[in-house]
């Protein structure tokens, strides 16, 4: 079969999320006419008549109240990723107001209004927040919204001084006619902005006006309620005569309840009620007890005493699937990329690598474990949650309950971390806390319930990072150049594959590898399994670099070439691909010496290159390895390409944070044991802990391109470039993935 082309393979792609998107109550929310900026055409309108309180609302995005403040409205989730900012840069610079001046609130699920743009271009009519996309839809979103409101304001301050408008300009808020030397703050104009028909023409500036966007240091808008405490999470909110439900789910995958003994739970001061809540094959279930707070919640539930029946549950073990998985890969698979003709063996004169590559199920492992606020009533629901999946978890509570979706509200939160966890699939958690809430009604307990899930919960309830097996066999030819690469992919899937069986999530970054292999293959194979299994930062890519990455580096030790001359001699008709890949190497100071380690010890350099979510990502990492085995990752130079960057700082953090995040890959898994998920804290999860942090220096490759993804790219090429960096140090080559704290060779 020829090679697919990109086009191809997004109508694939758009396809294959329709089809999930199809069996989702989501689609049954029928979305208005908007225009690209998202609002209708027409009079904007005032939310008073007030002047004192009265505040101009031109469109969903933009709010000017009547003493000059500006609000932002965003429809995008802020888990710490800095979207807020990004949100409020936009704006402010389209308003020509300080960026301090600006406010940001978050919006309610509602897919007329805050439809994702980048989402819709895939055929998807959703509300949430993923896939790297915030900046990349707020780019000419928020902008034009913003430059709308700001054209109306100017025109209405024209007619009060009856003059033109182009002969007025705006200063931080101020609008200045110079030739009179009239000024007025946006607020002296809010009630006549809203009589001004909303424009259908809207201009926004070039670039080289830019007074806020790229600019190198943004104060993050979010951090002072962060630092006084003021900002709220689902923890935070309490309701009148709220309760807290903590939940004992089945300790085996698949288990149910048989029996209950709930009187020691019931015996203890402050519990109010024990509820069974169904389970299924999308939401565990289980028994939870819901108490006048967290502690005595937690309490009942550990009296409990439960009797599961395990008749149906799954019983394998972490071995027993990578067995499984490795036997698949000797099987003809679903193709997802071919062109040429592989090798079975190596060419006269080169070499031959056959590997299989072994990568874990994963946690989120968020700051924030799940929880969510339930009031339900008897033709409403009102839901409180760091939401991700707005609309999708909106209809998915309305279902559950055999409501409309309009019959349930959703009050967005600021989220402790999520790295996807929050936008699943099957909106496991916020179901589980409609059930409970619906079961304890049921009981005549109509109070507000807040599900909150233990640690021990949040890692064991399952909807982790697919683990993966991957068989590579490439050839290398006696001139050193790599002339076959035939991927094989055994994983789960948590997206139906398109017409042609190819789950593009569990391909991708492999598939539409950017190298210029002349004879190139990529297979895959859907297992199924009970564990569950969703997107995780960076998704797909997370394995994929892994291993692309990793073999990049065997292949030109084979061919006895240099690792990042291999790489860009692969990357001829890929400028961006290669403009990343030389910054890296340039920073690092890659054909320099690299300084020795103490005494005993021995230091490597190792390289990775990325392309996800749109942005290209390189990275150098320099490790030490003593002489018992043990590693340290030193340091780390990325050169990020995400086009036109909105804040820089932001950039910086986030792909440090993505650094840290991937690091934790080398050491961590969830491993099962007869059904049971074995990890249950940080004790033996053990995610990157500062002291484990590298310096790291992030690069930007200047760019005039709209924003890219920025969220994510910087996850996938660490652990390659770490596991690199110790195989140039000890010539060791690694397989499989956790490594722990020694370096334990294949």
């Amino acid at each position: 079969m020829a090679s697919r082309a990109s086009g191809q393979r997004s109508e694939a792609l758009l396809l294959s999320r329709r089809q999930f998107l199809g069996s989702a109550a989501a689609l049954t929310l029928a979305v208005g006419a908007v225009g690209a900026i998202g609002f209708p055409g027409g009079i904007a309108l005032a939310a008073s008549l007030d002047p004192a309180r009265l505040t101009f609302e031109p469109n969903a995005f933009i709010r000017v109240e009547a003493d000059g403040t500006v609000t932002v409205v965003s429809s995008y989730l802020e888990m710490g990723q800095g979207t807020f900012t990004g949100l409020a840069t936009l704006a402010a610079e389209e308003l020509d107001v300080p960026l301090a001046a600006v406010k940001v609130v978050a919006a309610p699920a509602d897919v007329k209004r805050y439809a994702n743009p980048m989402f819709a271009q895939m055929g998807w009519t959703v509300q949430g927040t993923g896939g790297s996309t915030a900046m990349a839809g707020a780019w000419k979103q928020m902008r034009q919204a913003a430059a709308a409101a700001r054209m109306m304001l100017v025109a209405a301050a024209a007619k009060q001084w009856k003059v033109a408008p182009s002969s007025l300009h705006v200063e931080a808020g101020v609008i200045i006619h110079a030739a009179s030397g009239r000024r007025g703050g946006y607020g002296m104009f809010v009630a006549d902005a809203a009589r001004e028909p909303v424009p259908t023409n809207v201009t926004v500036k070039h670039p080289q006006a830019f007074q806020l966007i790229g600019r190198a240091k943004t104060q993050r808008v979010d951090i002072p309620s962060k630092v006084d405490g003021s900002a709220i999470y689902t923890q935070d909110i309490k309701l009148p005569d709220m309760l807290v439900a903590v939940i004992a789910h089945p300790p085996r995958i698949g288990a149910k309840v048989a029996h209950v003994d709930a009187s020691a739970a019931r015996a203890i001061a402050g519990v109010v009620a024990v509820v069974t809540v169904a389970g299924d094959a999308e939401v565990q279930g289980g028994v939870a007890v819901l108490a006048r707070n967290t502690w005595v919640a937690r309490q009942g539930r550990d009296a409990l005493k439960i009797t599961w029946d395990n008749s149906h549950a799954f019983a394998m073990d972490t071995h027993a699937i990578y067995a499984q998985y490795r036997a698949l890969t000797d099987q003809p698979g679903v193709s997802a990329a071919n062109r040429g003709k592989v090798l079975s063996e190596a060419p006269s004169g080169g070499k031959f690598i056959d590997a299989i590559i072994e990568q874990p199920y994963l946690a989120h492992a968020a700051m924030e474990p799940m929880n969510c606020l339930v009031h339900l009533h008897a033709d409403r629901c009102e839901i409180w949650n760091g939401e991700q999946w707005h609309t999708m978890d909106q209809a998915s509570a309305a279902k559950e309950l055999g409501f409309k979706p309009e019959q349930v509200t959703i009050n967005q939160l600021y989220a402790g971390g999520s790295f996807g966890r929050r936008a699943n699939p099957h909106s496991d958690y916020v179901r589980e806390a409609v059930r409970i809430a619906r079961a304890a009604r049921a009981q005549g307990v109509t109070s507000p319930v807040k599900l909150v899930w233990m640690r021990e919960e949040d890692m064991r309830g399952g909807y982790y990072r697919p683990a993966t097996v991957h068989r590579v066999r490439l050839a290398v030819d006696k001139a050193g150049d790599l002339v076959s690469w035939n991927q094989d992919i055994v994983g789960q899937s948590f997206f139906p594959p398109g017409a042609d069986g190819v789950d593009e999530v569990l391909v991708e970054g492999s598939a539409d590898s950017p190298y210029a292999i002349k004879n190139f293959k990529v297979t895959q194979h859907i297992a199924k399994l009970p564990v569950q299994t969703q997107w995780m930062r960076s998704v797909g890519h997370t394995h994929a670099a892994f291993v692309g990455e990793t073999l990049m580096d065997e292949a030109a030790r084979a061919g006895g070439k240099d690792p990042y001359a291999f790489r860009r001699a692969l990357l001829a008709d890929k400028p961006r691909h290669r403009g990343a890949l030389d910054l890296a190497a340039q920073k690092a100071n890659w054909s320099g010496p690299l300084a020795a380690g103490a005494s005993g010890t021995r230091r490597g350099r190792g390289i990775a290159l990325q392309f996800a979510f749109g942005t290209y990502v390189a990275q150098v990492a320099e490790v030490t390895v003593a002489s018992d085995g043990s590693f340290t990752v030193d340091r780390v130079v990325c050169a990020v390409d995400c086009g036109t960057v909105i804040n820089p700082d932001i950039v910086a953090a986030q792909v440090e944070g993505g650094i840290g995040f991937g690091l934790t890959f080398l050491r961590a898994a969830i491993t099962v044991e007869n059904g049971h998920i074995k990890q249950g804290n940080f004790n033996d999860y053990p995610v990157l802990r500062m002291s484990g942090m590298p310096a790291v220096e992030v690069h930007i490759v200047p760019s005039n391109e709209a924003p890219t993804g920025i969220g994510e790219p910087g996850v996938p090429p660490i652990a390659p470039a770490v596991v690199n960096a110790l195989a140039a140090a000890t010539g060791a080559t690694v397989r499989s993935l956790p490594l722990g704290d020694t370096l334990r060779p294949a």
